[in-house]
């Protein structure tokens, strides 16, 4: 699946909150990138953390939430 599609699903999951998915993919890919396995079938050693986060966010593996 394109990126561009990818982000728009995951921004609709988010409620259009542009920043708030950038926090959580790279908060996601940092945890990946430390050895976190994907929640989604992507081979990590071939694909970019950030675009596993993305998958993950935009197929709903990752529930996201402001915390406060």
């Amino acid at each position: 699946m394109k990126i561009e599609k990818l982000t728009a699903q995951a921004l609709e999951r988010l409620d259009f909150d542009r920043y708030l998915l950038a926090a959580a993919v790279g908060k996601r890919a940092h945890e990946i990138a430390n050895g976190s396995a994907p929640l989604v079938p992507v081979n990590p050693k071939t694909a970019k953390f950030t675009d596993i986060a993305l998958i993950e966010i935009a197929e709903g593996k990752i529930i996201v939430s402001i915390e406060g």
